[in-house]
């Protein structure tokens, strides 16, 4: 089910603590059910990363003119690099009906839902915080200062959950998928996300149908079933007979 009903797009933000498991679980939902959003970083590229699929990734001359000309849809600074989301394809893909994901940190997302305030706001997290700092460990991508940075402001971002609409726990990809599935599901059959069919079920076509004359076929077509059936089992002639 895609937004069944839904004459318009729908925006779902995905954030949650470094080392939630955000962008993992991101590449594992549907590619055929939601656009992806790439945002836009002053970042450093990791290993594996790839420009325009992972991230934009641009220099601070380039963000600050994005920034400057109106073209990010929210953009902040985190453990001192820059984060942003270009606007022209978020927009473009909600005009056209998708579902679009996007996957920002808490003050982004903040920013987003005052300019969609019917956005899905959903935070991901691990079971539980020794498992983010376990998985930020792991990972081997960063010092152990950055880390403990990444841990502060985790706990930060945390103290922001009662903003969000809903609350997932990443304890597997798939089970995650599946829940973000089901929040999407439900989103969809909100009355004011189906406009289209709440339309037909008020336009009071019925009132220009012959409710007598319905109910008068209908009569008639269960009158031939039945003499049918009846003519089928031999029923018919035995009535007859027994009459006669």
């Amino acid at each position: 089910m895609n937004n069944a009903g839904n004459n318009s797009g729908m925006l779902i933000i995905i954030s949650g603590p470094s080392g939630s498991g955000k962008g993992t679980v991101v590449k594992a939902l549907d590619k055929s059910r939601y656009a992806l959003s790439v945002s836009m970083t002053t970042r450093e590229k990791r290993p594996g990363e790839t420009d325009g699929v992972d991230y934009f990734f641009r220099t601070m001359e380039e963000f600050e003119d994005m920034r400057g000309n109106g073209k990010l849809l929210e953009h902040a600074i985190f453990c001192g690099n820059c984060y942003g989301t270009p606007r022209d394809y978020v927009e473009q893909k909600i005009q056209e009906g998708r579902t679009v994901v996007l996957e920002i940190e808490v003050n982004g997302a903040l920013q987003v839902r005052e300019k969609f305030p019917h956005c899905v706001l959903i935070f991901l997290v691990p079971p539980t915080m020794e498992e983010l700092a376990r998985r930020l460990v792991t990972r081997n991508t960063e010092s152990p200062e950055t880390i403990e940075d990444r841990l502060y402001r985790a706990e930060e971002e945390i103290e922001l959950l009662d903003k969000y609409d809903y609350l997932v726990i990443n304890d597997k990809v798939e089970n995650a998928v599946s829940r973000i599935n089901a929040i999407v599901d439900a989103e969809s059959l909100k009355p004011f996300r189906c406009e289209g069919l709440v339309g037909e079920l008020k336009n009071g076509a019925w009132h220009e149908m012959r409710i007598v004359d319905m109910c008068n076929e209908v009569s008639e077509k269960r009158t031939g079933e039945k003499a049918t059936v009846e003519k089928a089992t031999g029923k018919e002639g035995v009535h007859a007979k027994a009459v006669v």
